[in-house]
C-alpha cells in the first residue's frame, strides 16, 4: 500500500530503464554489502581487542596476500562498474537508425517541441509506443535539462549547441517531464508531460494536430526568402557548396580536415560560415546571426536534411495531405505562396538521371492534300428526304 502512494522508485517505461536500474541496484547492493561488512568488523575488532583484554598492545605485522586481496577485489569491482556504465553510455549516445526525430527548445520557463510533419507542442510531447525517438535539443536562453524519470533519460539543453538523447517507450501512459537544471526564478514550474500512444493512435494524432506543412517545406521557404538559392544552385560553377545529399556525410574543409555534416555543422555554417569553410570555396558567405530564430533554424536544417541526391525535396507527413514543392521563383518575385492556388507547380521528378527523348526525324513540309469539293444537293430532293450526291 505504501509504495502505491509514496513510490520509492519511478516507473520503468522505456527500453533503457531496466538496464539503468540493473546497474543502479548492483552498485546499491555492493554499497550495502561493504557498508555492513565494515560496520560488523568494527564491532568485532572493538570487542575482541578492547583494553580490558589486551592492556598491553602487541605489534601486528602485515600480510602480503591479504594486502593483495583487498586491493584486487575493489579494483575488480570498480572495473566491472566502469565497463557496465561505459556500455550503457555507448548505447545511450548511439540511437538506432530507425525511428523519428523530434526537436525540443528549452526556454524560460517552458518546453517547445516540433515534429517532422510540422506539428508543434508546448509543455506536452506525444510519442509513439515501441518506436525509437531521437530528441534534438537546444536552449533559447540559459542551460536547461531534459529529464524524464520514467525513461531514465536526462540530457543538458545548451544555448547555441544541439544535444541529443533518445528513448523507446514500452508502456502507454503519461509521464512527467522536468527541467533538472536550475534555470531561474520559475525553474520549478518548467514541467511538462510525455504522452506515449500506440502507433496507430499517434498517426491519428499527427493528422489531427493542425500542422500547415512539414518542417522541410517550411524550411524551403526560409531558404528562398534569405536568398540562399542564389549561391547554392547545385551547379559545378556555383559560388556555394552543393547542399544535395549533404547531411550525414563527411565534408572536406579548407584546412584539409574532414567533418561530419550533422545538425551542429549546418547550424554553425549558417551562423558562423567562416568557422569551417568548404574546400575549394571562398569565404564570401555572410552570417545570418540574429536574422533567424531557433524555429527557423530547425526548419532550415530539416530542409537541407530532406534534399535528395538530385536536389528534390522529400515530402513528409503533415496533418492531412502532402504539400507540393515550394515554387522558389514565385517566392523570389514576392508572391505569397502560402495562399491557396499560388503555389501550383508541377511535381518534380524523383530520378537524377535525365530523361532522354528521341528526337523525331525532320521531314519536309508535305504538300497540301487535294480535297474534293463539297457535294451539291439535288434541288428536286425533298427537304426531309435522303440526300444524294450529284454525279
Amino acid at each position: 500500500m505504501l509504495p502505491q502512494y509514496f513510490p520509492i522508485f519511478p516507473e520503468s517505461a522505456s527500453t533503457m530503464a531496466p538496464r539503468v536500474d540493473a546497474l543502479y541496484f548492483f552498485i546499491l547492493g555492493i554499497t550495502i554489502f561493504f557498508t555492513t561488512l565494515v560496520a560488523l568488523l568494527i564491532l568485532v575488532f572493538a570487542t575482541k581487542y578492547r583494553k580490558e583484554k589486551h592492556p598491553v598492545p602487541v605489534q601486528i605485522h602485515g600480510s602480503i596476500p591479504l594486502e593483495i586481496f583487498w586491493t584486487l577485489v575493489p579494483l575488480g569491482i570498480a572495473m566491472v562498474i566502469f565497463a557496465w556504465g561505459a556500455l550503457l553510455f555507448f548505447q545511450q549516445k548511439h540511437p538506432p537508425k530507425s525511428g523519428i526525430t523530434i526537436y525540443g527548445i528549452g526556454k524560460q520557463w517552458m518546453w517547445k517541441f516540433q515534429h517532422p510533419g510540422g506539428q508543434r507542442e508546448i509543455n506536452n510531447l506525444h510519442v509513439p509506443l515501441g518506436t525509437p525517438v531521437r530528441m534534438t535539443l537546444i536552449s533559447q536562453d540559459v542551460i536547461h535539462d531534459f529529464y524524464v524519470p520514467a525513461f531514465r533519460t536526462q540530457m543538458d539543453v545548451l544555448p547555441g549547441r544541439y544535444t541529443e538523447v533518445w528513448f523507446e517507450a514500452t508502456k502507454p501512459g503519461t509521464y512527467h517531464l522536468f527541467c533538472n537544471q536550475y534555470c531561474g526564478t520559475n525553474h520549478s514550474a518548467m514541467i511538462g508531460w510525455v504522452t506515449v500512444m500506440p502507433y496507430d493512435d499517434y498517426q491519428q494524432w499527427l493528422r489531427g494536430s493542425g500542422a500547415f506543412g512539414s518542417l522541410a517545406t517550411e524550411g524551403q521557404k526560409v531558404f528562398a526568402s534569405m536568398g540562399c538559392p542564389t549561391c547554392h544552385t547545385g551547379a559545378d560553377n556555383a559560388r556555394g557548396p552543393n547542399l544535395y545529399n549533404l547531411y550525414g556525410r563527411r565534408e572536406r574543409i579548407a584546412d584539409n580536415r574532414t567533418v561530419v555534416a550533422d545538425e551542429g555543422y549546418i547550424r554553425e555554417s549558417i551562423l558562423n560560415p567562416s568557422a569551417k569553410i568548404a574546400y575549394g570555396f571562398e569565404n564570401i558567405m555572410p552570417t545570418f546571426q540574429g536574422q533567424l530564430n531557433e524555429d527557423e533554424m530547425i526548419q532550415l536544417i530539416e530542409y537541407i536534411k530532406s534534399l535528395t541526391y538530385n536536389g528534390q525535396l522529400l515530402q513528409l507527413q503533415t496533418n492531412t495531405q502532402q504539400e507540393p514543392p515550394v515554387n522558389l521563383d514565385k517566392i523570389q518575385k514576392g508572391i505569397d505562396v502560402t495562399k491557396p492556388g499560388t503555389n501550383e507547380t508541377p511535381m518534380p521528378r524523383t530520378s537524377a538521371v535525365a530523361v532522354q527523348q528521341e528526337a523525331l526525324p525532320a521531314t519536309p513540309n508535305p504538300a497540301p492534300a487535294r480535297t474534293n469539293p463539297p457535294a451539291r444537293r439535288n434541288p428536286t430532293a425533298k427537304p426531309n428526304g435522303p440526300q444524294v450526291e450529284q454525279r
